[in-house]
């Protein structure tokens, strides 16, 4: 069964590739779903796949990529929005 996540990943998480790394594991992985930077510091992730698939995702949020510092991971459940494919959300001007 197919679940959605809303994740926040805090901190060093931006300025280390955090969300181009994030996106090459959730297309190995088959997560659906969008990443973007908070202007807070926060990386905010929106992921749907099954159970197994969200779990080692979630384990890679917790770790991120080299030179990143992840001091905490909140996730909630959402309503499933089938995405089609992962995107990394760029800022709105």
């Amino acid at each position: 069964m197919i679940k959605h996540i809303e994740i926040v990943v805090k901190g060093k998480v931006q300025g280390v590739s955090y969300r181009a790394a994030t996106k090459a594991v959730a297309d190995q992985l088959g997560v659906k779903g969008t990443i973007k930077n908070e202007p807070n510091g926060d990386v905010a992730i929106v992921a749907e796949a099954d159970d197994i698939s969200l779990e080692m995702f979630m384990d890679w949020c917790n770790e991120g990529p080299q030179g990143a510092v992840v001091t905490s991971v909140e996730s909630f459940e959402g309503e499933l929005k089938n995405y089609r494919n992962f995107e990394i959300v760029k800022k709105s001007l």
